[in-house]
């Protein structure tokens, strides 16, 4: 006799924000000992690892927005640990991090590190390799469909119709 088809249960969106809320708990109480937050230590270790790199680049690599990356890094350029510099035109901007932000970031790995240890200790090792491949293979779907959809909104462009995006 087959199983009867698995349905999800609740909504998708909420219970990964519910997740991700607990899981950027945990790596705070790690984090917030260096005097980063979480979003800070992602945003200058990517700077740290790709940069000098245009801000523009840079949002693409971290998937988010152009005006939150801006804001995001206004903190770490009070603080001294990122620089906006000129770019190789008038209308271009470099960030990179300094001196102060790489030692920052190496700061901020050990305690992502502990973190890291932690949460594997606590979900267990298999769990979170699972997790993992399961996260993977989902962005991969997603960023399908937004490839897809970006081809779709190119290729009507001239034509005057706009796609929306699906809602099912």
């Amino acid at each position: 006799m087959k199983n009867a088809a698995i349905k999800p249960q609740g909504c998708t969106n909420l219970k990964l924000r519910q997740l991700t809320r607990m899981v950027t708990r945990h790596y705070d109480r790690y984090i917030s000992d260096t005097g980063l937050k979480n979003t800070q230590y992602a945003l200058l270790s990517h700077v740290v690892g790709l940069g000098p790199i245009r801000p523009g680049d840079l949002a693409r690599r971290m998937h988010m927005d152009a005006s939150t990356l801006t804001r995001n890094m206004q903190p770490l350029v009070a603080h001294g640990w990122l620089t906006i510099g000129a770019g190789s035109d008038a209308r271009s901007r470099l960030v990179e991090a300094t001196e102060a932000g790489r030692e920052k970031r190496a700061e901020g790995q050990r305690a992502w590190k502990a973190a890291q240890v932690a949460l594997n200790e606590r979900l267990g090792i298999d769990r979170v390799a699972a997790l993992h491949e399961l996260l993977d293979a989902c962005m991969a779907c997603i960023d399908d469909d937004a490839e897809s959809a970006a081809e779709d909104e190119a290729a009507s462009a001239g034509s005057g119709v706009r796609n929306k995006p699906s809602m099912g």
